[in-house]
């Protein structure tokens, strides 16, 4: 994802009534203090559905973002903790884009997207078979189309029909909505609207009924979100704080805490310790959910057992 990668970079510098995934707890514009990426009743995707003999952990869902034009997503996998059990819990492939044909909005995958798919075998379904569930994350692409602007339901489902489609030919556990690089109104395309995102969510659950839906709290989509009815927040498994390096927990109804981030971490750009420092904020208040951004090829397991420690008691080794 060329492009997806770019402006994220660009950002950088300028983002259900269950338990949540067993092992339990468990993208962009600049905020003032951080920067983003560019991240009821539960629906059944967890970790629930493991091997007896696969070894749990007890602390937040912990997720991790990867730029696939630099890193392979398979290196989330490698990190284990001492008694065996996974590090990270959801790996999310960033990320595909929303094009705009001149008429529609259209699910689009850049090549190094393309190859994580298509090398399915060796990039998802080893990460699967540990009890990993992996996401497709989705954002705009500077041509107008976004996940805030659809003009009507059948819009939104319309491309809600292409990304199951996509994460059914795949085998993914679903789907990321990050509401980013749209430029809405480019190419003669409408400006968001509040009905926008709750119709897409509403689709997606009716399309996916076992899958993931997260959301990266950022843009017209999460202002639309905070005000809508906890009706369309409860279709969501997973919401967080886009803005790396800060603690601001998303504020959508329908969404208790043990489904939200208020902790960003951008693994390659956030202190160890201001990382740290997240991660007992989020033991200390509750949250369910650690998100992470970032995780590169290669071993950066002391910064990450410096998380797994405080999130889970143990430390993590890549392997």
């Amino acid at each position: 994802m060329k492009k997806s990668m770019k402006f994220g970079i660009v950002a950088a510098i300028a983002a259900m009534v269950a338990a949540p995934l067993v092992p339990s707890a468990a993208s962009a514009a600049p905020s003032p203090t951080g920067s983003s990426h560019g991240v009821g009743a539960h629906h059944g995707v967890g970790h629930g559905a493991q091997p007896h003999s696969t070894p749990t952990k007890s602390g937040p869902t912990s997720i991790a973002y990867v730029e696939v034009n630099n890193d392979q997503l398979s290196n989330v996998g490698r990190y284990t903790l001492a008694n065996g059990a996974n590090a990270f819990d959801v790996a999310i492939i960033f990320a595909a884009n929303i094009n705009w044909d001149g008429s529609k909005a259209v699910l689009y995958n850049n090549e190094n997207v393309q190859r994580t798919l298509d090398d399915a075998a060796t990039q998802i379904r080893p990460l699967q078979a540990k009890g990993i569930k992996v996401s497709l994350s989705i954002l705009g692409n500077h041509q107008g189309a976004g996940i805030a602007n659809f003009p009507t339901q059948a819009a939104a489902a319309d491309f809600a029909a292409q990304v199951s489609a996509t994460v059914a030919k795949y085998g993914l556990d679903g789907v990321d909505l990050d509401d980013e690089y749209s430029d809405y109104g480019v190419n003669g395309t409408p400006q968001p609207n509040q009905q926008s995102i709750g119709w897409l969510i509403s689709a997606l659950r009716a399309d996916m009924p076992g899958k993931l839906i997260s959301f990266y709290d950022i843009g017209p989509a999460s202002s639309a979100l905070a005000s809508s009815s906890s009706t369309i927040g409860s279709q969501l498994d997973y919401a967080w704080n886009p803005y790396y390096g800060t603690y601001s927990a998303p504020s959508i109804p329908g969404l208790g805490k043990d489904r939200l981030s208020a902790a960003a971490v951008d693994i390659q750009n956030t202190s160890q310790s201001a990382a740290v420092s997240l991660a007992q904020r989020t033991k200390a208040d509750g949250y369910g959910v650690f998100m992470t951004y970032n995780l590169p090829d290669g071993d950066v397991s002391p910064y990450v057992s410096s998380l797994t420690q405080v999130l889970y008691g143990q430390a993590a080794s890549y392997q």
